[in-house]
């Protein structure tokens, strides 16, 4: 064959390999989202990794056919490897590799030797080769990125080799140039493997892969009646995924999930639909929970009084406190001591209890001294809300007080519910006078 022509046409496929990376990679410059999808095309993945393997070399495939020599002996192959990927199930990769090929006639017969040959030995000064590469595990529809993927390659490459019969260098003779006089050949790659995730960056590979050479002499033998040489590279590997952390390896991305995800699963849009509408609530109910309308500082949704005017002091309901009445005169005969009744079920002071109370406020702000203000109830309902019942009676009275001026620490509370009637709680008009508030001082 031709030497130079193999060269050229090794040139011509890795300049198509590297026409392709350079498509892909300006590719890459225009995409900055690390948010893959499967129409969203190759630049948002990593697509370059960098593979180094070694492994055993031997001069029979698994295909079977004939072969010059009946035994094969291991042999050390060692390479690397340089992958572009260009879609998630197709890439193209460039291998480099090196090794020895050895075999003999051992169990021919008696003598181990046939035609007066016992063995050869061929040393690969290298091998190059261009395959493309085709992953078949990405299938699964259940896994949104796989952890292991199997492939299968194909190619054209080209092998320098030195063969020995016996140990006699067939093509070992020196040239003018002073280098060894190899031979130089075409062959054709096919291969399969399986690859595992180490991590985001590593994966771990095996593989095999047969060389079919376009010649008769790899073995340094030319066998009248056999097909043409071959030999095979059963390998273990680490791959380096390159390029940014940012995006994910196109290796392991799933298409069919991908596009499972994006076009087939009418589900998950609307559970992703139902969220976004959920999110969207509870964004306005926070608004609707901040807005304060009166600007009295309770929001809308809990203020019972709106449209307070400005400035108005509010309870934690919104509504108007209030306001301290303004001072009375006395009225004739009021000592401030006098029981103080209340409606039924209520804990809201009457008007008729002012000028009492306000008697009282004025006994305590001019002499000081302490208060007691007893609460109590009629015997309606249970005793644990008349009990609650009758402190409320006690603390309204107590927040009167506090309004027109008194210390809070002179007012003692004390709520005592059913207990110490001063009438009887059978007819109506002892539990009127049994709804009272006492005040005594402490």
């Amino acid at each position: 064959m031709n030497y130079s022509t193999l060269k050229k046409g090794l040139a011509v496929s890795f300049v198509a390999l590297m026409g392709a990376t350079s498509i892909a990679s300006a590719q890459d410059s225009t995409m900055t989202s690390s948010s893959a999808k499967v129409f969203g095309g190759s630049g948002q993945y990593r697509t370059w990794s960098l593979g180094v393997n070694g492994g055993v070399l031997s001069p029979f495939v698994i295909v079977g056919g004939s072969n010059d020599f009946t035994n094969w002996k291991p042999e050390l192959g060692y390479g690397i490897s340089l992958r572009k990927q260009l879609s998630h199930a197709f890439g193209l990769e460039g291998n480099l590799f090196r090794g020895k090929v050895s075999g003999d006639n051992e169990d021919a017969n008696a003598s181990g030797s046939v035609n007066g040959i016992k063995n050869f030995e061929t040393e690969i000064g290298y091998a190059v080769d261009l395959r493309g590469v085709v992953n078949i595990g990405s299938v699964d529809f259940l896994h949104r990125e796989n952890a292991m993927n199997f492939f299968v390659t194909a190619g054209y490459g080209a092998v320098v080799y030195n063969p020995k019969l016996d140990g006699v260098d067939k093509k070992g003779t020196w040239g003018d140039d002073g280098d060894k006089d190899y031979i130089k050949e075409q062959y054709i790659p096919v291969g399969a493997g399986v690859k595992f995730k180490v991590s985001d960056r590593v994966s771990f590979n095996l593989g095999y892969t047969m060389h079919f050479v376009d010649a008769d002499n790899f073995d340094g033998l030319y066998a009248k009646g056999t097909s043409k040489d071959k030999f095979s590279y059963g390998y273990a590997g680490l791959e380096f995924s390159l390029g940014s952390s940012s995006k994910p390896n196109l290796d392991w991305a799933n298409p069919l999930a991908l596009m499972y995800d994006e076009l087939k699963d009418p589900t998950l849009r609307q559970e992703v639909e139902a969220l976004k509408n959920r999110v969207a609530n509870v964004e306005k109910s926070i608004e609707d929970l901040k807005k304060d309308s009166d600007g009295d500082g309770v929001s809308d949704q809990f203020d019972k009084c709106p449209g307070t005017p400005a400035g108005t002091a509010v309870d934690g309901s919104g509504c108007p406190l209030p306001k301290a009445p303004e001072p009375t005169t006395a009225v004739s005969g009021v000592t401030g001591f006098e029981t103080i009744q209340f409606e039924f079920n209520s804990s809201v002071l009457k008007t008729e209890a002012y000028p009492t109370l306000d008697k009282l406020s004025s006994v305590l702000r001019e002499n000081g001294g302490k208060v007691a203000v007893n609460g109590y109830a009629s015997s309606e309902g249970t005793a644990a809300y008349n009990l609650k019942l009758s402190k409320d009676r006690a603390n309204s009275v107590k927040t009167y007080l506090v309004n027109t001026g008194v210390n809070a620490s002179q007012v003692a509370t004390k709520g005592n519910g059913e207990a110490n009637p001063i009438a009887s709680n059978d007819t109506e008009e002892g539990r009127i006078q049994n709804r009272r508030v006492e005040t005594a001082r402490n």
